[in-house]
């Protein structure tokens, strides 16, 4: 089962949480979601935990509970829309411009 955990510290490492989580069982991957500029943590992270029972334990175990000086929100991560990564809109790209390169009508 995929674990969605937030509201972590910023100097949480990915050692200390999975430490939390294999209290409660096998712990196959622990991971703290960083911000791709910058490196810094992003306040979650997700656990993966084989057994679901063991996972659940894990979830009702520690949602609610502090960690570091924080309140943590765990509850089993949704899966991310088909095609997504990350939310948004598909694409890039901003405003368009017309051909002449002028970035709009002019009157």
């Amino acid at each position: 089962m995929n674990i969605y955990v937030g509201n972590l510290s910023r100097d949480m490492t990915e050692d200390e949480l999975r430490q939390a989580f294999e209290a409660f069982g096998q712990v196959t991957s622990a991971r703290i979601i960083t911000d791709k500029f910058s490196g810094e943590p992003r306040g979650f992270g997700f656990v993966e935990m084989p057994a679901k029972t063991e996972a659940e334990q894990a979830i009702s175990g520690l949602n609610g509970k502090e960690l570091k000086g924080r309140t943590l929100n765990v509850n089993e991560a949704r899966p991310r829309p088909e095609g997504s990564r990350g939310g948004g809109r598909p694409g890039g790209g901003g405003r368009r411009q017309d051909r002449r390169g002028g970035g709009g009508r002019r009157y």
